[in-house]
């Protein structure tokens, strides 16, 4: 919005007294003049300065509507909403109606303020052109030092003529972007168990396998006999899959499940956990499962009569949908 000077005043033209620089003259660095109104909203005050006295600290306009939301012009006649008392009128926007909105909402705009020069007939812009963001924490937007006092109601800078002035607002909603998931735990979740035997487990030389679906997901389980990624070669490779069919594309599974290699003399199984929420297929479980030297040990339990046993426990601990906008 144009380059402060040392006083954190904008750079807009010749330096007034106190060494700020004013809205006088200016090139184009963020200072718009045009002919045309502001597009949103137009506020024009009479008797400026009994306005001036009268008022606290602040006027505040009618609701006025832009990119389907609504919004207020604040004008802080001799001060901004920090300091109580300034040699300044500053200008702020603020969004209302914003408890109608879904949680997590933002709101991206482009806002522009505007002064009438009533002896060149244009209107007097700060912009920038950058895009602001609102959101739950952040409702307000505003430039401090919008103008000095003295520049302002000197008639002979066209801004105050007759004791009366014009200030104008424009809102562009550039863009509202909003992502919230909905989750619903399940308190009394069932567990659900499937055994794959895998026989002739030597003789498996294709990538990887599935099991049969089990449960009312469709669940089923992959085996990459000689490992997958970071496991081929030296491990076997297990997952967990969620079908794409098994449920809409707009929600998603928080499961918690486990996977074992059954040891089928000594009872010592190699189990994995894990938690996911799982997305249409989704694939989530181990590359390195186990080692294959461990798996193939004849002295271990793990393949017996050449037959591998992967036992799965699935708990469906809760579900998540979007949030809607």
């Amino acid at each position: 919005m144009g380059n402060r000077d040392s006083k954190g005043c904008f750079n807009m033209g010749n330096r007034d007294s106190k060494g700020c620089f004013n809205m006088g003259n200016r090139d184009s660095k963020g200072l718009i003049r045009r002919h045309a109104s502001p597009s949103h909203y137009l506020f024009k005050m009479d008797s400026f300065s009994f306005r001036s006295k009268a008022l606290a600290d602040d006027f505040i306009s009618d609701t006025f509507v832009a990119g389907g939301y609504r919004w207020q012009l604040i004008i802080y006649l001799s001060g901004d909403w920090i300091k109580a008392k300034t040699n300044y009128i500053s200008v702020q926007l603020e969004l209302l109606h914003t408890s109608s909105l879904q949680i997590g909402w933002e709101v991206n705009m482009i806002f522009n303020f505007f002064l009438f020069n009533q002896l060149k007939e244009k209107y007097f812009s700060l912009q920038d052109g950058s895009v602001k963001q609102l959101q739950e924490m952040k409702t307000k937007w505003g430039i401090k030092n919008f103008i000095d006092l003295n520049t302002f109601s000197d008639p002979l800078n066209g801004y105050l003529i007759n004791d009366s002035c014009v200030f104008g607002a424009e809102v562009f909603v550039v863009g509202k972007t909003f992502k919230g998931d909905h989750l619903s735990l399940i308190k009394n979740y069932d567990t659900l168990y499937h055994t794959w035997k895998n026989e002739k487990f030597s003789t498996l030389l294709e990538e990887y396998y599935e099991s049969e679906s089990f449960g009312f997901y469709k669940w089923n389980v992959s085996l990459y006999p000689n490992g997958d990624g970071p496991g081929k070669g030296n491990s076997i490779s297990l997952f967990l899959n969620l079908p794409g069919s098994s449920v809409p594309q707009d929600m998603k599974l928080l499961v918690m499940f486990t996977m074992s290699v059954k040891d089928q003399l000594y009872g010592k199984h190699v189990k994995r956990t894990s938690q996911s929420v799982y997305k249409p297929s989704d694939k989530v479980g181990f590359h390195r499962f186990m080692a294959l030297e461990q798996l193939k040990n004849p002295k271990k339990g793990f393949l017996v009569d050449d037959t591998l046993i992967i036992e799965v426990e699935v708990k469906l601990v809760g579900v998540v949908t979007k949030l809607s906008t």
